[in-house]
């Protein structure tokens, strides 16, 4: 009916048939048929037809005159939302873990608003994982398994082993420990969401599992990182976040034999939303920046 409606108007407003078929790229018969099933529905004729032109009867007119600026209204809406659906333009709202945003990822979001500049980027960062549905997000960045079945999702990356660091200054006053039971000994540092301790031998396969408890806890891994450097005990850290005190040598990692597994990065998504042009774009761009990165690569 609104289709019909809308070629009504079409017609009313090129002046014939013709010309409205050319405009709407539809066949002169196949807008001739609608029309009639458009007066066959209201019961009345619209148009007088004629050879060169077509005129709105005192019905049509009428009719045209109320639904005019129905059609034109929903063809402004459903113009706008076609640029909202597939136009990267926009605000995408984004949930993500502080550390790995702040971190790795921070030059993937950069270089993203300088591709798209029509893009506005909200992010808001926590180390526990959120609500995405209740939050309104678009997408949200997950690291680990992601049980959910409620939502779509994209592997993006990978982040490598978790391992153990100790400050020098720490080993030296303390010294090293050598197996895993010393380590229960030792001052501990623990960053949430690593408030479980999980590694497994390299060699042997064997695991250890539990809940150290700290000298210092903190909700991120940033102060924990300055807590291992200022010596204030042992760290169990990614070492995509840790990689560059290693190799400046303000951290030293203790049992290296024994390593907490990689975890997966995930971008994901409500299932019940359409994903306009935008957020799939910043998914593809974190994708392809995840695999330019050694730290996260698959």
């Amino acid at each position: 009916m609104l289709d019909e409606l809308a070629l009504f108007v079409s017609i009313v407003e090129m002046g014939s048939l013709r010309a409205a078929a050319e405009k709407d790229a539809i066949p002169p018969s196949t807008l001739t048929r609608r029309l009639q099933k458009l007066e066959q529905h209201l019961g009345c004729r619209l148009l007088h037809r004629s050879a060169r032109r077509m005129t709105p009867t005192s019905e049509g007119w009428q009719y045209y005159e109320q639904c005019r600026p129905l059609v034109h209204s929903l063809q402004q809406a459903t113009a706008k939302l076609d640029i909202t659906l597939h136009q990267v333009s926009g605000l995408i709202r984004v949930l993500a873990p502080a550390d790995l945003a702040n971190d790795n990822l921070a030059p993937a979001w950069m270089s993203f608003l300088t591709r798209y500049p029509q893009v506005q980027l909200e992010l808001e960062l926590n180390n526990y994982t959120q609500d995405l549905i209740g939050s309104g997000a678009d997408v949200a960045i997950r690291v680990g398994a992601q049980p959910d079945s409620l939502l779509n999702m994209r592997k993006l990356g990978q982040s490598k082993e978790i391992v153990l660091v100790a400050s020098p200054d720490y080993l030296a006053k303390h010294g090293i420990p050598e197996s895993l039971d010393e380590l229960r000994l030792c001052d501990l540092v623990v960053s949430a969401p690593l408030s479980t301790w999980a590694l497994q031998h390299r060699q042997s396969g064997e695991t250890a599992r539990w809940q150290p408890q700290g000298k210092f806890c903190v909700n991120g891994v940033y102060l924990a990182l300055q807590a291992a450097q200022a010596g204030l005990g042992i760290l169990f850290c990614p070492i995509s976040l840790c990689h560059n005190s290693l190799r400046r040598g303000e951290l030293i990692q203790v049992l290296p034999e024994w390593q907490g597994a990689s975890r997966e990065i995930y971008a994901v998504w409500s299932q019940q939303r359409y994903v306009p042009a935008r957020v799939r774009a910043l998914i593809e761009h974190l994708a392809d920046f995840c695999q330019q990165d050694p730290l996260l690569i698959t």
